[in-house]
């Protein structure tokens, strides 16, 4: 049997608590916005919390692809259906794994095999990415839930 209470202190740092909370936000946010057609045309951050966002944890900020809050809305959605039903077919023919398997191939037929040998710093590398990108969307889950509640309970988002 395993020791609930030795795995609760080390468990807030599993990729596993992380990843559950980015989609419990998820869910809230999708609970939350009852009309997601609001958030068209409505710019993605505030004026203010853009300064404050770009220089966090001393990283570069990342101009957003999305144009709109609607459309971050809808990468937020994508993101968790990814996680919870795996990886669907891709425009570009295959599946996501696929794709990784044909590149991977690609490399060690390229004289890139040295690179596969140290798995465990690539495992390490790709867990802390994902802790990362997961800590920055459940972030940003949650700010567009309390911003979708801060404008509709003004009524900015209403025309």
């Amino acid at each position: 049997m395993m020791q609930l209470s030795n795995d609760t202190q080390c468990n807030k740092h599993s990729l596993l608590n992380v990843m559950n909370r980015f989609i419990a936000a998820a869910n809230n946010m999708d609970e939350t916005i009852m009309v997601p057609n609001l958030l068209r045309d409505v710019p993605l951050e505030d004026q203010g919390s853009q300064a404050s966002v770009s220089h966090n944890n001393n990283e570069p900020s990342f101009p957003s692809k999305q144009r709109d809050m609607y459309e971050h809305y809808l990468l937020l959605k994508s993101i968790k259906n990814d996680m919870e039903w795996g990886l669907l077919k891709r425009e570009m023919g295959g599946s996501f794994l696929e794709m990784t398997v044909k590149h991977e191939e690609l490399q060690v037929n390229g004289g890139a095999a040295e690179e596969s040998t140290d798995l465990e710093g690539q495992f390490h590398y790709h867990l802390h990415g994902l802790f990362a990108v997961l800590s920055k969307l459940t972030v940003q889950a949650d700010d567009l839930t309390n911003r979708y509640k801060r404008e509709i309970g003004g009524g900015s988002l209403l025309r």
